[in-house]
């Protein structure tokens, strides 16, 4: 059986549609393709690339030189970009015909009134308009080397960044008066829509982002060869568009290779709304979803029942095992998603797993710790008067004793993974969280919507039918 394509994508609208379009293309051309959205910043899906998980995604030039290579260069052409990616089992192809480069944008009444035109106006700026301008920038752009440190480089910006936003919503934070400048991508429709202005780059900070294919180096790009040149700027941002006005990436990707899509709008917002949560993708997403909690929180109650009873029985051990758990649960969902897939050189179910079963144990191995520290004195001493040894008392005194605060842990571990698992969708594990990414992307309120109301409703069920139910005592 001939193995499916993957194709990737990063969690912004230009690169789910981009990523459509391809796997779209594959399928004409009769090549069997899956594409897997959003899959976080360019390091996770350029570790997904490398490591064999998807095949291909698009990708931009500068980001290849800057972030992937680590060269210099603001420019370079495919035979050079190929021969540095060599090494690493990697090429580029079908240079897809548009520049989209990173830029600041702000208001346009605001940068008239403060008479800047380019980003060296910002400099010249006096000290205290400077420090008065709030910047917001989006999580990557902020740490990338050819973002905010570019610049801040090239201009000797002193100007600190305030806010972190995702894209999606900036251009929303911006409109309404609550920052200044944003970053942004020259193709963003949001642009056009809002009447925005880019601060000129003047000094070139930021290298050319020509939009193209990164993928293995054994992969076959012939069924694409029809993409090359095939978009411009004002192509992209139109596209970019329609999905920001609530358009499925599937129907913008069809609009833009003339297949026959149904592009008629609902009525009304609401009428969408239950479209997008009852979608076609509805029973994956609870699937993926219903799969990923139940096998961390299985495995969080497998190992968490027995450190909780060592920390019980081994006092030396208790402030360790305790203090263990704890501490893991303080780092953060992201930071803890990415060292896993570090450690395992993978993205998909597996860290998404690992990292829910890490997140599940201190509820549990406290709940059992607690709750063996509750089990009354006397009823021990009667049940070792009566000659159970100490196997036997756990079995059958203890842990029946406890089973209610346990279950009780479990619970909590359970609506804490169905909470953290829509964060799995960055690793391309699925679940609902891929509804909310996707709607984050495009600022979609009901496609965020659809997502986050069945986690939620999950997260309750979770909790209705772990909790134990309590019994009225007799009067």
């Amino acid at each position: 059986m001939e193995k499916n394509v993957i194709v990737g994508s990063k969690r912004f609208t230009e690169s789910y549609i981009l990523g459509e379009i391809l796997n779209l293309t594959l399928r004409d051309a009769g090549v069997q393709a899956v594409h897997r959205q959003g899959l976080g910043n360019t390091a996770i899906v350029t570790q997904a690339l490398t490591t064999g998980q998807i095949d291909i995604y698009p990708e931009y030039t500068g980001t290849i030189l800057r972030e992937i290579l680590k060269r210099p260069e603001n420019q370079a052409s495919l035979s050079e970009l190929n021969t540095w990616l060599k090494p690493k089992q990697l090429k580029v192809a079908i240079p897809l015909g548009f520049n989209n480069t990173y830029a600041l944008a702000m208001r346009a009444d605001q940068a008239k009134a403060l008479g800047l035109k380019k980003i060296s106006d910002v400099i010249n700026l006096p000290a205290e308009q400077q420090s008065a301008l709030r910047i917001a920038l989006s999580p990557e752009f902020k740490t990338r080397s050819d973002g905010w440190p570019s610049l801040v480089r090239a201009y000797d910006l002193k100007i600190k960044p305030g806010k972190v936003l995702e894209h999606g919503l900036a251009y929303d934070a911006l409109v309404r008066g609550d920052v200044d400048i944003v970053d942004a991508y020259s193709t963003d429709a949001a642009i056009e829509k809002n009447k925005l202005i880019l601060l000129e780059d003047d000094r070139k900070a930021f290298p050319r982002y020509d939009a193209i294919l990164l993928m293995r180096s054994d992969f076959d790009e012939k069924p694409l060869e029809s993409l090359t040149g095939k978009l411009n700027e004002a192509t992209m941002a139109k596209l970019n568009g329609l999905a920001e006005s609530g358009v499925s990436f599937e129907k913008v990707a069809g609009t833009f290779l003339n297949k026959s899509t149904d592009q008629k709008n609902d009525s009304t917002e609401f009428s969408r709304f239950l479209k997008l949560l009852f979608g076609p993708d509805f029973f994956t997403a609870l699937r993926d979803h219903v799969l990923l909690v139940a096998i961390s929180s299985a495995m969080a109650l497998v190992f968490g029942i027995p450190l909780g009873i060592l920390a019980h029985r081994r006092s030396r051990y208790t402030r360790w095992i305790l203090g263990g758990v704890s501490i893991l649960q303080t780092i953060p969902s992201l930071a803890l998603l990415t060292i896993l897939i570090a450690l395992l050189d993978q993205i998909g179910a597996v860290p998404a797993v690992l990292a829910l079963f890490i997140y599940g144990l201190l509820p549990i191995v406290n709940a059992s710790y607690i709750s063996l520290m509750e089990v009354p004195s006397n009823l021990k001493e009667s049940a070792l008067a009566l000659g159970c040894n100490e196997w036997q008392l756990l079995l059958f005194i203890e842990l029946p004793f406890a089973r209610p605060i346990i279950m009780t842990g479990l619970a909590s571990a359970t609506v804490i993974g169905v909470g953290t698992c829509t964060l799995a969708a960055l690793v391309g594990a699925g679940g609902f969280g891929d509804r909310i990414v996707a709607g984050l992307a495009v600022n979609d309120h009901a496609l965020m919507l659809a997502g986050a109301i069945p986690a939620a409703i999950l997260a309750l069920l979770a909790q209705v039918i772990l909790t134990p139910k309590r019994k009225l005592a007799n009067s």
